[in-house]
């Protein structure tokens, strides 16, 4: 079966992005150019961040936000210690800390407007 493991978001600026998160994630990308740069995470994910200007086929027209980038914590206390340092980050916040149906959680957008979720799940 085939499941994914490579998310690529498009932005204006991939060596802008790759510093966010560089600084998000505390670890360097394995790929940085002024059109695509690539992060590979410890658990093995990956994500791209190509330039929207030299994305083929063109992605001319459309806009980040349309999805969510997740991250998982094992409790609410580590959602609310990312909370304070992305939102002291300046971050623009879509959804201050909450508790949800399927958990604890906030939501934040990078500089291109992409929506970043942490979230803890519920112990159920």
């Amino acid at each position: 079966m085939v499941h994914p493991d490579f998310t690529i978001l498009f932005v204006d600026n991939p060596l802008a992005s790759a510093d966010f998160y560089q600084s998000l994630f505390g670890v360097e990308p394995v790929e940085k150019s002024p059109t695509f740069t690539l992060f590979v995470l410890n658990t093995g994910m990956k994500l791209g961040l190509w330039s929207r200007h030299t994305a083929e086929p063109s992605v001319k027209g459309e806009c980040g936000g349309g999805s969510e980038v997740c991250f998982r914590h094992g409790d609410a206390a580590g959602v609310d210690k990312t909370y304070a340092d992305w939102s002291g980050r300046g971050l623009r916040v879509l959804q201050t800390p909450v508790e949800m149906d399927f958990g604890y959680t906030f939501v934040v957008t990078d500089p291109d407007g992409h929506r970043l979720r942490v979230y803890a799940m519920s112990a159920r």
